[in-house]
């Protein structure tokens, strides 16, 4: 029986979906329907224009939140769902696992175009996927640690395919809202402005 590269298996998993299905789906995307929100509910904002009691956020844009979430969920926008990927799912984990600069919803600046969103969504993809593959068998059975509270004592592997799980879900939903959005807009024509700009 061969020999199992876990490393590479858990890596590929997300890379190769990452790299050949999910992000190429994000190509042409533009403000407009970056900020497109089908129905009312979550969104990045200008900060002036914010719901949130929070408004969190370092600069002029702030994400829609709030704590408890409510029953039901709001739905979330592609700026919000990709805004929750660059801070809660690759950001904050690259920070606390592979040296990445520190990332929280609070003093993110959450950006401002969709060619920005995809240019941070690039680089905090690249740090991540680059230290997955640099953990080797030890690192994957190494105890997650502090950073990820009660699962501490649970080895990086499940780090791993949690993020995997993380990352390939909500680039399905925003692939989803990419499709609403074109037949819905090849229906019913309308401005290519940013709503939340």
């Amino acid at each position: 029986m061969p020999d199992v590269h876990w490393n590479h298996e858990l890596a590929e998993q997300l890379d190769w979906h990452f790299s050949n299905q999910a992000r190429p789906r994000l190509n042409g995307l533009t403000d407009y329907e970056y900020f497109w929100e089908p129905v009312p509910g979550w969104n990045v904002r200008r900060k002036d224009a914010s719901t949130s009691p929070t408004a969190p956020g370092a600069g002029d844009f702030t994400i829609d939140f709030s704590y408890p979430e409510p029953v039901p969920a709001p739905l979330t926008t592609i700026a919000w769902r990709l805004g929750h990927i660059l801070v809660g799912v690759l950001g904050a984990r690259t920070a606390s696992h592979f040296g990445g600069p520190a990332v929280d919803y609070q003093n993110f600046e959450y950006p401002a175009t969709a060619a920005e969103a995809l240019a941070r969504l690039d680089e905090h993809y690249a740090r991540w996927i680059h230290g997955v593959k640099s953990l080797g068998d030890a690192g994957l059975a190494a105890p997650c640690g502090p950073a990820e509270g009660p699962y501490a004592d649970a080895p990086m592997a499940a780090l791993v395919l949690h993020i995997n799980r993380e990352m390939i879900h909500h680039l399905a939903e925003i692939a989803l809202l990419r499709d609403l959005y074109t037949y819905r807009h090849l229906l019913q024509p309308g401005p290519d402005a940013a709503p939340g700009a």
